[in-house]
């Protein structure tokens, strides 16, 4: 039972309880239908509310039910709301707390609303790629205006309940509680005479409607070019303006449904629900409590333990800092105060906040102030020897039951566990830099890592602002593993023909936020170079071209030095082509003996790309990773993939894994087996193989 039904004093009152936040499934589309039906029937009854159990009105649709019969199974939400509008008692919507998407437009299907002061209103639909579709860009211009209707729907923004007390939406902002107040305003429209004011009826008044509406279609045209669920947002507003409200509801509808077959919409809604997926470890059941987490420490001072640290004040964790050298640590220190001002400045953060999060930090230069830390993050050098020698400090220092972290991108996190008396402590916390900023948090899981400590640090990610993922043990993980085929690709593309500009400007026209060679000026061109050093005597049978190491023996590190795939001027970011790379590539090309030639921006998109899903499906075989959609959370959170194709597995799924395995093919063929790739470097996955064979996609 989703929905509770009772009367008081001639009301009856309808409360969702659908934990964990009332979603409107079939359960409880019915039990709404059949009270509503239920005190149309009894003569007693003058008058219903509508409310919500627990910590939400409701959040609309549930998410169970999507892509499931039940969620277009009878009665729709459509029906639903006809049932309440069409209700010759009057229904009064009481919100608290959270009211989202369906449930605002079951609320503006009600006669009448009142709300309890903060509580949040928002029709997110835009950010999985549709509309509103139960008359939410009809019914919300004609209660709160034009303006506002169209700023909330176009971007999904959530508004408090104050912010929109002055206008038709709500009747009443009601202090108190909430329930009490609404029985007795029900109770006064109970005894008005009908018929009840329904929200359709209602004008939408604007002083230059065709006005607003054109500014606002170039405006919302430019912001949002990648996606067309914006702008159809902006159409169907219009048809509330010029239409009348049926037809506008049926141009809603009918737009609804063509969203949800745009590709775009399909990636949003994979997105949203792999988030949610890449949260659960299938292994690991609720009987598992976590871990105490109430105090961090982290080792390293440098960029990535700043930005580290910053998080976890951030979320009032108090964090001890430790570094080998004073000046090191002071400056760490700073830099830290120097984020948290700049924050100031843009208005973000008040003087207050930032000194509050900075009395949170404990500098130190000794480990034995780390001895009662919850929490041991290592951010040291990416270097087994500096590691280890790390992690043999914290066995001795750090209390029983600790958990030790290491922030290592690509190191064996069974081999530094194994460091330790207690590997079952060890964990892996890939954050990505800057640290402070990015979502994305690769959670890495040993042999012996235990299950309470997974369960601990994937929920200590959510209380930091984090999108977690968890990945098995191997070279680089899930992000850099597959990154690297990635950039190795890229080095290919050189020696055949291409230069990094071009390589650069295709994959960023296809959606990428910077190419890959702009990408490794940013972080560090010696960063990838140590680990091809590493993989030189590790893996030597994995080729790489040359001209990446003949670019860093010049010095030529990127961003940092002025000078990297490209040239930098002192104080200017931007990326020039320099004339050094190019003639570097070109003599590199004959030293090898290759003729150059003309490269596509398909071909060099295709081997790109489809480098990442190869890797993605030889991840997935071997279990590093849970699923396809976990993959695919990495690289949009952390890589710049473009978040309207999906992730490299989707986008594999959408291009289909026979047209993949078919390209990769013609791309191993196009190379001489001494030159390098044609083997290892296009070998494909059995698993692409046999979804290529069966016809199957990776996201099943």
């Amino acid at each position: 039972m989703t929905v509770r039904y009772e009367t008081r004093d001639g009301v009856a009152i309808v409360s969702l309880d659908n934990p964990p936040v009332n979603g409107l499934d079939l359960a409880t589309r019915t039990g709404i239908v059949e009270a509503i039906d239920r005190a149309q029937k009894d003569p007693a009854v003058t008058a219903i509310v509508i409310t919500g159990v627990g910590r939400a009105f409701s959040a609309g649709a549930d998410i169970r039910e999507f892509n499931t019969p039940k969620a277009v199974q009878a009665p729709t939400l459509w029906t639903m709301l006809e049932v309440i509008e069409s209700s010759a008692k009057p229904v009064v919507a009481a919100i608290h707390s959270l009211a989202l998407g369906g449930a605002v437009e079951m609320a503006l299907a009600a006669h009448y609303r009142v709300a309890a002061p903060g509580a949040q209103v928002g029709l997110p639909e835009v950010k999985i790629g549709v509309l509103p579709g139960a008359g939410g860009t009809q019914r919300l211009p004609r209660a709160v205006g034009l303006e506002i209707a169209l700023n909330m729907i176009v971007s999904g923004a959530v508004v408090k309940s104050e912010e929109l007390a002055g206008t038709r939406l709500f009747d009443r902002i009601l202090e108190g509680d909430l329930l009490t107040a609404a029985i007795a305003f029900a109770r006064d429209v109970g005894t008005r005479a009908g018929p009840h004011p329904k929200v359709r009826d209602w004008k939408i008044e604007h002083p230059n409607a065709e006005g607003f509406i054109g500014f606002a279609r170039s405006a919302v045209a430019v912001a949002s070019r990648n996606f067309p669920a914006p702008l159809k947002c902006v159409d169907a507003i219009e048809a509330a303006v010029k239409k009348p409200f049926a037809e506008g509801l049926r141009l809603e509808h009918e737009t609804f449904l063509a969203l949800l077959q745009t590709p775009e919409s399909k990636a949003l809604r994979h997105a949203f629900f792999g988030e949610r997926a890449a949260a659960k470890i299938p292994d690991v059941g609720p009987e598992i409590q976590p871990r105490a987490a109430r105090s961090a420490a982290v080792i390293g001072a440098g960029t990535m333990g700043g930005g580290i640290t910053m998080n976890f004040l951030n979320a009032g964790i108090p964090v001890t800092l430790v570094e080998a050298q004073r000046e090191a640590l002071d400056r760490g220190v700073e830099t830290i105060r120097k984020n948290y001002g700049n924050t100031v400045k843009r208005g973000k953060l008040t003087p207050e906040q930032l000194e509050q999060r900075m009395g949170l930090l404990r500098p130190t230069l000794s480990y034995d102030d780390v001895r009662d830390a919850d929490l041991v993050i290592e951010a040291v050098f990416e270097d087994y020897g500096v590691k280890e020698s790390v992690f043999r400090k914290l066995d001795a220092v750090a209390k029983a039951g600790a958990i030790l972290a290491t922030n290592t991108s690509t190191l064996d996190l069974n081999r530094i566990a194994a460091c330790t008396q207690r590997p079952q402590d060890v964990v892996g916390l890939h954050f990505f830099s800057p640290a402070n900023v990015m979502k994305l948090l690769e959670v890495v899981r040993g042999a012996k890592t235990g299950k309470d400590v997974m369960v601990t640090v994937m929920g200590l990610s959510a209380k930091i602002g984090k999108t977690a993922v968890v990945a098995g043990v191997c070279d680089g993980f899930i992000g850099n593993r597959m990154v690297g085929q990635y950039v190795r690709q890229a080095g290919f593309l050189l020696d055949e023909g291409a230069l990094p500009q071009q390589v650069d400007r295709a994959s960023e026209a296809f959606g990428f936020a910077m190419g890959p060679f702009r990408m490794s000026d940013l972080a560090g061109n010696d960063i990838s170079w140590a680990i091809r050093k590493r993989h030189y005597v590790e893996r030597p049978e994995v080729k790489y071209s040359k001209t990446a190491d003949l670019l860093c023996e010049q010095g030529r590190f990127g961003q940092k030095t002025g000078a990297g795939w490209y040239d930098y001027k002192p104080g200017d970011r931007t990326a020039y082509p320099s004339k050094k790379v190019e003639e570097l590539i070109l003599e590199h090309s004959r030293t090898l003996k290759v003729a150059r030639r003309a490269i596509s921006d398909e071909e060099i998109v295709g081997r790109l790309v489809y480098a990442l899903a190869n890797e993605g499906a030889k991840i997935l075989e071997e279990g590093i990773a849970a699923r396809a959609s976990d993959i695919d959370i990495v690289y949009l959170n952390g890589y710049g993939f473009p978040l309207w194709r999906g992730g490299p597995m989707l986008y594999a799924d959408t291009v289909g894994p026979y047209n993949v395995l078919r390209a990769i093919r013609g791309y191993a063929a196009r190379a001489g087996t001494d030159y390098g790739y044609q083997g290892q470097a296009w070998e494909p996955a059995s698993l692409l193989v046999r979804l290529a064979e069966t016809g199957g996609m990776f996201n099943e």
